[in-house]
């Protein structure tokens, strides 16, 4: 078995190129795209939320079928299907194509963004997986770092059609042969022999008898903390405006999120280990409510607002992937993730269209207090799943 530094930097350089030509490609090839093609701003980004609905409606599939072949076989294909998809977008003539080829992207992103990495690593290292989860997050947080201004020298260069078919082909000349050399077969790795039969009725149950609600308000958690990352991500400039940031300002600011995300995980990283990662949650869903707090109250703390809502969404994804390994176990650690990722994949590819009603009829006041009361209502359920996790022990 590979060495795990070289097997989390073979992945997040998969994960940087995922992320980039699929959740971030909009950004900065959309507009060449309409200016080209005619087609609306509104019907080329809809790709994007076809390609996460696809994603979360396969997930539990995947994360079932990786706990019963390992996570080999899912991130190869993911490579694959990433690489016909942006091929397929690339020679669209028409809209319908278009789309298609957004179909096609959502099952690459399904088979192998972070909730089938994440799966992935799980059967790889068992128990032991936290560390390697962490810091496959933080090389993943340089994708809009890595891939936009890659998109925009790409589309300048060879023209958005171009661009999709160069990132076609780092798919399958780069991200394909890494993750094919350091994910080993099923049998080499440390869920191989988990303890239960593929047929066994509590390994079809997939969660662990007494553990339903712990596992409905893990759910619940992080779809809530899903769409509103999505309606912020999707909207930030806008929020920012109605703060009374002018556009220069807030495309500032608007820089300050990534590297808030990539800091954030730093400090996950070196201090993680000595804690269990509720407390990561905790901490997650704190910044993030704070920050929209702040951004609702007092606009002269914006740079402050932006940090602190961008560390707590940065850390959101550490969570996501250690909290259920702590609380499930390793067993069924792929099964799960596929169950979580389902409806927190379906809430962020439609929350910013909900995000975008929510501005164009009530205004971006109103829709900010909405994702603030959420947020907190998001730190409550935490709260009640601290609550009734901590009892267990050691675990814990």
């Amino acid at each position: 078995m590979r060495s795990k530094s070289v097997t989390i930097a073979s992945l997040g350089v998969a994960q940087i190129l995922g992320w980039g030509t699929s959740f971030y490609f909009p950004a900065v090839l959309a507009p060449p795209i309409v200016a080209e093609t005619g087609w609306s701003l509104g019907w080329v980004v809809t790709g994007t939320t076809v390609g996460l609905l696809v994603a979360g409606l396969m997930a539990p599939r995947v994360g079932a079928f990786i706990d019963r072949h390992g996570g080999r076989p899912s991130l190869a294909a993911s490579s694959l299907l990433f690489a016909a998809g942006l091929t397929c977008i690339g020679l669209a003539p028409n809209l319908p194509v278009f789309l298609l080829g957004w179909v096609v992207v959502g099952f690459g992103m399904g088979t192998g963004l972070y909730d089938a990495a994440f799966a992935a690593l799980g059967k790889l290292y068992g128990a032991e997986a936290r560390v390697p989860i962490t810091n496959l997050t933080l090389i993943g947080g340089f994708a809009s770092t890595v891939c936009w201004p890659l998109s925009a020298f790409l589309a300048e260069t060879f023209g958005w059609r171009g661009a999709c078919f160069v990132y076609a082909a780092l798919h399958l000349g780069l991200s394909l042969p890494l993750q094919m050399a350091v994910m080993p077969p099923l049998t080499q790795t440390a869920g191989a022999a988990g303890g239960y039969a593929a047929g066994d009725p509590e390994r079809r149950a997939a969660i662990p008898s007494g553990q339903w609600l712990p596992f409905v308000l893990l759910a619940s958690i992080l779809t809530v903390a899903s769409g509103i990352g999505s309606i912020v991500i999707v909207h930030f400039m806008i929020f920012l405006q109605a703060r009374g940031a002018d556009l220069a300002l807030a495309v500032a600011l608007g820089t300050l999120f990534g590297p808030s995300q990539v800091a954030a995980r730093i400090v996950e990283r070196l201090f993680g280990a000595r804690y269990h990662p509720i407390w990561t949650m905790v901490a997650s869903g704190v910044l993030m409510a704070l920050g929209l707090a702040m951004l609702l109250g007092e606009a002269s703390w914006l740079v402050l607002t932006v940090v602190i809502y961008g560390s707590g969404y940065g850390i959101m994804w550490i969570a996501r992937g250690t909290l259920p390994l702590a609380l499930f176990g390793a067993d069924r650690y792929a099964t799960l993730m596929g169950r979580l990722a389902f409806p927190a994949l379906i809430v962020q590819a439609l929350a910013p269209s909900a995000g975008a009603w929510m501005v164009e009829r009530h205004g971006a006041d109103a829709a900010l207090a909405a994702l603030t009361a959420l947020a907190v209502l998001n730190v409550a359920l935490i709260a009640i799943l601290w609550l009734l996790c901590w009892p267990r022990g050691p675990a814990i």
